[in-house]
């Protein structure tokens, strides 16, 4: 099969369909590879990206595979003869071999592998375990997709917070309400895979090539429920509405968990399960394991994360911004952006988790506590973008010595922004143009903030340390510098944006075990080794290929 990168298709070639870009990157790499289009047996995508460096020349760029009438002869046979003419920059034969999960272990443990937390992290660890034998028990302390998605319609409508079922908990964790962004910065042989997998599951199959893949937050339930059925199917167990209320540690070793369920008749059932196994992905928003772990003496550490608000601009701005003339193209789509800014004062500040044609979420998982998130739909159709805007928060920062320290001040801020918005999870929020000015907000401009809870206008700075108010004040004109428009007066920013990442890190070794607690595996964005849902799912895995290992090993 050939590869063949850097081929450009103008717009004007394109309509925003699939058909009509597939016949568009088949016509261009037959004039690439000088053949006939005749020739080419199959062509195939495998990245696709926009490049909008020059706003007169905005164009896609594609990474295409094919396979000629020919053969494998066929195709040594036209490198060759392109190497000869010196046309063939970007051409290259490839013969990769896919990433393969772990081997079958037999005969399957007695006492099978508990994995903690059914977000990214723990969906691809349990079902790596399950398809190599060992019968994993995956719990989840939220509720299957559907009536996850239930809980957080009533909590959007009501203000009732379930605070076992919500945008924090549930099946899929926390990226299945944050647009399912694909795109990572992590380099791994097991990406392919996950992304397989997701198409498997229902994801469109245009993750597989697009340069920023995302799946969408109405897509996401069916995806990760499916997901849970492949589990079962490979002999796997879920369980929803069950979370680990204990860890049984002996002699420095893993000797069982406690699990508390609900039962669907409101009892609780608590169940002692023997294991010497325990997968911890029990993401960063599970303050009640960080504090059973401290109490049963894991070794943990602060780590840096960041804190600040959501901003919301009109998402025609932000296209017109980034495409030029071209914006509103149907091959274009809603516009992303990515930004940061390192300042004067030492600190920096960044965009995360840019939500194009997005919504801005309710992502409490505390009572009496508001905390910001962002999603897009498939369509990206929504009249807003929406971003965190953040600045990061040190371990030096914090006060004391609490290995937690960072937790509570996550809790503190999301408690003052609950003061500021008047209750009932409503936000406060306030005008870019009030905000640099130090000036409360009484009303919004042309931006209509989209928090379904409803916004109280006033100011966002006080709910924030001051380190990190001052650090945004002073990031949001050299952000506008960057990104046209970027720090225009009536920008929407809603408080408090407080879970982008654990504030802690459960230390674990080079064979991914905790350092001081044999069996327990740490692993994913709780435990401080990932950063979106393509690097936990990743870690998930690797830490299953290293759990597999030790039971042929007996570590």
């Amino acid at each position: 099969m050939l590869e063949v990168s850097g081929i450009r298709i103008p717009l004007t070639d394109l309509d925003g369909s699939d058909a009509r870009e597939l016949a568009a990157c088949r016509r261009a790499l037959a004039r690439r590879l000088r053949v006939g289009s005749g020739e080419l047996a199959s062509v195939t995508r495998r990245r696709r990206s926009i490049d909008a460096r020059r706003h007169g020349d905005v164009h896609l760029t594609f990474t295409l595979r094919a396979e000629l009438v020919g053969g494998a002869g066929a195709e040594r046979a036209l490198l060759a003869r392109l190497s000869r003419r010196r046309a063939d920059k970007g051409v290259r034969v490839v013969d990769e071999e896919p990433f393969r999960l772990p081997e079958r272990v037999h005969p399957s443990p007695v006492a099978r592998p508990v994995v903690v937390g059914a977000g990214c992290a723990g969906l691809f660890c349990a079902l790596s375990l399950a398809r190599a034998g060992l019968e994993p028990l995956l719990v989840e302390r939220g509720d299957d997709a559907a009536r996850r998605t239930e809980a957080v319609r009533r909590h959007n409508e009501t203000g009732e917070l379930d605070c076992e079922s919500n945008i924090q908990f549930g099946v899929g964790g926390a990226g299945t309400f944050s647009d399912g962004k694909l795109q990572t910065g992590t380099k791994s042989p097991a990406h392919r895979l996950i992304l397989e997998t997701f198409v498997s599951a229902g994801a469109q199959p245009q993750i597989l090539w697009d340069a920023k893949p995302h799946v969408g937050s109405d897509v996401l339930p069916r995806v990760v429920t499916d997901i849970v059925r492949m589990i079962e199917e490979a002999g796997g167990e879920v369980r929803c509405r069950c979370r680990m209320s204990d860890l049984d540690i002996v002699d420095g070793a893993v000797r069982a968990v406690t699990l508390t369920s609900l039962c669907p008749d409101g009892s609780v059932r608590e169940e002692r399960v023997a294991t010497s196994c325990v997968a911890l992905a029990c993401g960063h928003s599970a303050r009640d394991v960080f504090e059973l772990l401290r109490e049963r003496g894991v070794p943990m550490e602060r780590k840096t994360f960041a804190m600040g608000v959501r901003i919301e601009h009109l998402q025609a701005q932000i296209d017109r911004a980034l495409y030029g003339a071209a914006a509103g193209h149907p091959a274009l789509g809603a516009a992303p952006y990515s930004l940061s800014c390192h300042l004067p004062s030492g600190r920096s500040a960044f965009s995360f988790c840019m939500c194009p044609g997005g919504y801005v979420v309710s992502a409490a998982s505390e009572p009496g506590g508001v905390c910001t998130n962002g999603m897009s739909l498939s369509d990206r159709a929504g009249s807003n973008a929406n971003s965190g805007l953040l600045a990061n928060v040190f371990p030096d920062d914090l006060p004391g010595s609490d290995v937690l320290a960072g937790v509570e001040l996550q809790r503190s801020c999301e408690r003052a922004a609950y003061a500021a918005g008047g209750g009932g999870y409503v936000a406060p929020a306030q005008l870019v143009g009030d905000f640099l000015r130090d000036t409360p907000s009484s009303a919004g401009g042309r931006v209509e903030p989209t928090f379904p809870r409803g916004v109280t206008w006033g100011e966002v700075g006080p709910c924030l340390p001051p380190y990190v108010t001052e650090t945004l004040r002073a990031a949001i004109p050299a952000l506008g510098r960057k990104l046209r428009g970027f720090d225009v007066e009536d920008a929407v920013l809603t408080g408090v944006e407080t879970r982008s990442s654990s504030p802690v890190r459960v230390t674990r070794g080079d064979d991914g075990q905790s350092v001081g607690v044999r069996g327990l595996w740490p692993l994913g964005e709780g435990a401080g080794y990932a950063g979106g849902i393509m690097s936990a799912a990743t870690d998930g895995i690797l830490a299953a290929q290293k759990i597999v290992a030790s039971y042929g090993t007996g570590a």
